[in-house]
């Protein structure tokens, strides 16, 4: 029975160690998108994809934080690569659901931006991912976030 017990901790605590905010599945609507080869580069990258979800970028990645202006494509394709989540949002989303958004970027590897042009009023990008939403919906956010957050980056 000991035996049980130690091995069943055991296992319950590798798992929490290696995913310690819970995998999910993946929200309905999520896209997949194949990248392909990629590089670094220093000049502009048109993207398959707008918001980008991967691609050539620059060689320098961006800070995750929380921006009140737009930010380089190639700066954030390359936070992607190493795993971050991008949050980007209409420019004239109201105030609230800019606000909830950006307490987005208090979480590790996530980016939040306003993307002008965008065709959806948020939009969730990881390597490889992208989800487009009506609205702030923190369920699905949370979801995208877990399923993807360092588990798409080459």
């Amino acid at each position: 029975m000991l035996a049980v017990l130690v091995l069943l901790v055991w296992f319950i605590s590798q798992d929490v160690a290696e995913n310690p905010q819970g995998v999910a599945d993946p929200p309905a609507g999520t896209e997949v998108f194949s990248i392909g080869e990629v590089s670094h580069t220093p000049d502009p990258v048109v993207y398959a994809q707008d918001p980008p979800a991967g691609g050539s970028h620059n060689s320098s990645w961006l800070t995750c934080a929380a921006y009140d202006e737009p930010v380089s494509n190639e700066f954030a394709v390359h936070s992607l690569e190493h795993g971050a989540v991008w949050i980007t949002y209409q420019p004239d989303l109201d105030a609230a659901s800019i606000a909830d958004l950006e307490g987005y970027a208090r979480r590790a590897e996530v980016i939040v931006s306003p993307y002008p042009g965008l065709d959806s009023p948020v939009v969730l990008s990881s390597w490889g991912r992208q989800l487009r939403l009506d609205s702030v919906d923190d369920t699905v956010i949370d979801q995208f976030y877990r399923a993807f957050r360092d588990r798409t980056a080459p």
